[in-house]
């Protein structure tokens, strides 16, 4: 998914009701019940500058690394479908994109909007990456923020490899530090400052969270371990519109992303609060004014690495 995605730290599963029993079955079961039910209203609701926003780094990826006209594309995460349609148009009327997610609700708003596109080589999939099996190969795997919320990252690239053909590549654009996407971590700081995440919720979470990918290390031992070679992380720093005004910017953070999920994990219980957060944040937010509305600096790894070669 495409994605600015809530913090979260593994530990919090431990305060709450296993995965297993509570949001149905699977190592992602509760991350699926989050992406496809609130989190996918709010990304519906700020689309525009979500997908506007984070295409631009999306784009560059597809630059350095496109695929080749004819080849089959994996596009994981793919939320509303728009990377695979791009892809689609790339590989041209004899290769084909095929868009995996495993929030249904994306799935069926992707399929809808190629449909209407007439993107008939763009197909998609209701997949959970981490515990699904390919039956069918592919030349090129593409992510836009759609790997850093796998509670099992490993298992899940192992897969992708495993479904490439030799000397595939896996191009995958993530979130790198905090510090360096600082509309995100400000905010997060703004509202800890004036609330607690709570030690016990009631609503499901999205994963490890957008930075758990942030590190060079962690992600190169990811994709070693994932069996890949040929592994190289590119930084790429583009400034994104976080908000057409001030006000859309506030209610984007409060929704979504580190903050949005402190205050969404509270719910009703810091409502009384939420005027004085946004206040907070209105005032935070203000430095990233500019002349189309908010644009704040935005920082990613563009990370690649191969299938292993046939022997």
């Amino acid at each position: 998914m495409d994605i600015v995605g809530p913090e979260v730290e593994h530990e919090s599963h431990q305060t709450m009701s296993s995965p297993q029993t509570r949001w149905g079955r699977g190592p992602n079961a509760e991350a699926i019940h989050a992406w496809d039910g609130p989190l996918f209203d709010r990304f519906v609701r700020f689309r525009e500058i979500l997908t506007d926003g984070l295409a631009a780094h999306g784009e560059e990826a597809l630059r350095l690394y496109p695929p080749r006209s004819g080849q089959r594309v994996l596009d994981i995460g793919c939320g509303f479908g728009d990377t695979t349609q791009r892809i689609a148009g790339l590989v041209g009327p004899t290769g084909e994109a095929v868009g995996v997610d495993a929030a249904a609700n994306f799935i069926e708003t992707a399929r809808g909007e190629a449909a209407e596109a007439g993107a008939s080589n763009a197909r998609f999939l209701v997949a959970d990456v981490q515990v699904t099996t390919f039956e069918e190969s592919f030349d090129h795997a593409f992510s836009r923020f759609g790997t850093m919320f796998f509670t099992s990252p490993v298992a899940a690239l192992r897969n992708v490899r495993i479904a490439l053909r030799p000397g595939g590549r896996l191009v995958m654009v993530v979130w790198r530090r905090r510090i360096d996407n600082d509309w995100l971590y400000r905010a997060q700081t703004i509202v800890e400052q004036i609330v607690s995440r709570p030690e016990q919720y009631d609503e499901p979470t999205c994963g490890p969270g957008p930075f758990s990918m942030a590190d060079a290390d962690t992600t190169t031992e990811i994709l070693v371990h994932a069996g890949y070679t040929d592994i190289a992380l590119h930084r790429c720093d583009i400034p994104i519109l976080i908000g057409r005004d001030v006000e859309e910017a506030v209610e984007l953070v409060m929704a979504l992303g580190p903050a949005g999920e402190i205050l969404r994990l509270l719910g009703d219980s810091a409502a009384h609060l939420h005027g004085k957060v946004h206040d907070a944040l209105r005032e935070g937010l203000s430095d990233f004014v500019a002349e189309d509305g908010l644009r704040a600096p935005a920082s990613t790894w563009i990370v690649t690495g191969r299938a292993p070669a046939a022997g």
